[in-house]
């Protein structure tokens, strides 16, 4: 047990701080503090001595130099009961100080407030991080805090053992403390990369707040948690059971496609990671019906996102269904009212959902492969009619559209489209011939493609004939693929055969 005998409280954020004083006071503890702390603290009424008059030394440089001072530091990292250490202290006439109460200056509000450089400089911490830092390495004898969530166990401890906390207790607390200068760090090290030359950095420093424990991973043995860089992720759980690991894998998946879509138009089902059915029909309404008709049957325990506020009359039809996850940009009143009477369906508003663009990183905390995310916006100047036949307008938008659906299935990956909305979709398959037979049985089984334009999206090239035969013999009236094959030319010259519309992407989207 250490005895608290002086503290240090330095706090931008002074909420409770009246609550932490009262009880701090009835063990007798002498405060030293600086700034506006010092100020506050004065203002409530208690007895506090400023570090300026303490160190004997005035705050200089507008107030960027406060507490770094020897009298400060060698009070903190003084190992007590190492008789040199305790001699270096009476020689120079310093105190031990044993509690450090610190949060920093608003660094992240501050990025979220303002553009301005200068202002966001001034609010990098110096000397509370220095502080925090000092006082986790000694926590043998020293008590860090750097949250107010904190105070409450802080007090409790004091109260537990009169007076003194417990060295379970300042571990806790250094380790604590020492994530707490990591984040911080972490936040000014991309902000400065955010705004340096582009180019790849020798190091990727994630700062991650801890948004939810899951049940667990996705499986049952397996931990599961799910950590955002900033305080919310953008979503708001209206209602049902808590998010798993494997919801929140297909919710994301499920957001990155809708969110591709025309603002406020557009359906996509996702199961396992994968679209099964997607539209963006003109209709909101008609494009749920549309996406949910191209593989009704992996719809079921589905999740579906909808890139529009959810109507009264589409919440009826959803509600004939079994999704785990209802996601809708917006959801209107009676609408919410009858989703809710299935009380374990998750309801998520996505409003406010941005998607980033920040590297994608796949880690196992052993390496991390990184790249920048494959977000780029499709005009028709970023392909090339490369056949004889050349489509309409109209199209070539929907060829556009099984394009960009294609992109977010897993490779290899081809997608049957028509009038903007997916008829059947192949993926995850090692040959793409057979993710063409699967897109194609879907197609057969679910629709009826007679008298219908039918075309087809692949994630990468043709290596043969064979794939694109078999989706022009299935009634494909044209193909989107990426060029780059050495048979590039043959699969021209068949599509020319057989009158097939051919258009070349120029670029490629593999998903893994």
């Amino acid at each position: 047990m250490k005895k608290i005998k002086r503290a240090l409280i330095s706090v931008s954020d002074k909420d409770n701080l009246k609550f932490l004083l009262k009880n701090l006071n009835k063990y007798q503890i002498k405060l030293i503090s600086s700034g506006g702390t010092y100020k506050e603290i004065k203002k409530m009424g208690f007895s506090c001595e400023e570090v300026s008059k303490y160190t004997s030394s005035p705050e200089i440089l507008s107030g960027r130099v406060k507490t770094l001072h020897p009298k400060i530091h060698a009070g903190i990292l003084s190992k007590r009961k190492l008789k040199a250490h305790k001699n270096d202290l009476k020689k120079n006439n310093y105190n031990e100080i044993d509690l450090v109460i610190v949060n920093f200056y608003p660094f992240e509000k501050t990025l979220k407030q303002s553009k301005n450089h200068e202002k966001i400089l001034e609010n990098i911490d110096i000397g509370g991080p220095t502080l925090v830092r000092a006082a986790a390495k000694n926590y043998n004898y020293v008590t860090i805090v750097t949250s107010i969530s904190q105070y409450e166990e802080l007090i409790k401890n004091l109260n537990e053992n009169k007076g003194a906390t417990s060295l379970e207790f300042r571990k806790k607390a250094a380790l604590e403390a020492f994530g707490e200068t990591a984040y911080y760090e972490s936040l000014i090290f991309n902000y400065f990369k955010d705004i340096s030359p582009k180019e790849d950095s020798k190091k990727i420093i994630l700062g991650l707040n801890k948004f939810e424990k899951l049940r667990y991973g996705e499986n049952p043995h397996q931990n599961g948690a799910i950590y955002t860089t900033s305080k919310n992720l953008g979503l708001e759980k209206l209602n049902g059971k808590q998010l798993s690991y494997n919801n929140y894998a297909d919710i994301f998946s499920a957001l990155q496609i809708s969110k591709s879509f025309p603002n406020n138009k557009g359906t996509v089902i996702v199961k396992h990671g994968n679209p099964c059915g997607a539209s963006i029909h003109k209709n909101n309404n008609e494009s749920f019906l549309m996406a949910h008709k191209c593989d009704p049957i992996s719809s079921f325990g589905g999740i579906v996102s909808c890139n529009f506020k959810i109507n009264r009359s589409l919440a009826i039809k959803l509600n004939k269904l079994f999704f785990e996850v209802i996601i809708g940009n917006d959801f209107e009143k009676d609408a919410l009212s009858i989703l809710k009477t299935k009380k374990n369906v998750r309801i998520i508003k996505s409003k406010n959902y941005e998607i980033f663009s920040k590297n994608n990183l796949i880690s196992n905390m052993h390496f991390a492969l990184a790249q920048t995310p494959d977000d780029k916006k499709f005009t028709i100047s970023d392909f090339k009619i490369v056949s004889k036949v050349r489509p309409s307008r109209e199209t070539f938008e929907n060829l556009i559209f099984a394009f960009n659906v294609c992109r977010y299935v897993k490779s290899n990956a081809i997608v049957l489209t028509n009038e903007k909305s997916t008829v059947g979709i192949g993926s995850g398959q090692p040959s793409r011939l057979d993710s063409c037979e699967i897109a194609i049985k879907k197609m057969n089984e679910f629709q009826d493609i007679s008298h219908k334009e039918v075309l087809a999206a692949s994630d990468a090239f043709f290596p043969f004939i064979d794939g694109v035969e078999k989706l022009v013999q299935n009634g494909v009236s044209g193909i989107i693929q990426p060029s780059g094959s050495i048979r590039d030319k043959e699969i021209i010259n068949f599509a020319n055969r057989t009158g097939t519309i051919l258009v070349f992407s120029k670029t490629r989207h593999f998903k893994h």
